[in-house]
């Protein structure tokens, strides 16, 4: 059976990769090898992957998203509070958010589903 979902949602997947990608990607390279900032980075790379894995093919892949919105939920419950707040760093504060943005329309693309079928 075909996969039908609307290409908004496999757009907004393929944004969560290089999202995820990117700033993985960053972390790493910006990292001391084998620090815990590295193998951070090593696995929100990974995740840039399995999101794009979601991105072609949604309903096959929307079970993992649970893993992205819990991991998203986590770091934005770490980062967010001290990263918004007024002595927050800017550019930490404005990815914690991209992660809030993301686990949001996870949970939504899985509920949309639900009701679907």
């Amino acid at each position: 059976m075909a996969d039908r979902t609307p290409i908004g949602w496999r757009i907004f997947f393929w944004l969560a990769a290089a999202y995820n990608l990117v700033i993985g990607l960053g972390a790493f390279l910006d990292a001391e090898w084998g620090s815990a900032e590295a193998i951070g980075g090593v696995l929100i790379f990974c995740f840039g992957i399995v999101y794009a894995l979601v991105a072609r093919q949604p309903k096959r892949f929307a079970p993992v998203l649970i893993a992205g919105i819990l991991g998203k939920v986590m770091v934005v419950l770490m980062l967010g509070p001290p990263s918004w707040g007024e002595s927050g760093d800017p550019g930490v504060g404005a990815i914690v958010a991209g992660d809030l943005a993301f686990a949001l329309g996870f949970a939504a693309f899985l509920l949309r589903g639900r009701k679907l079928g």
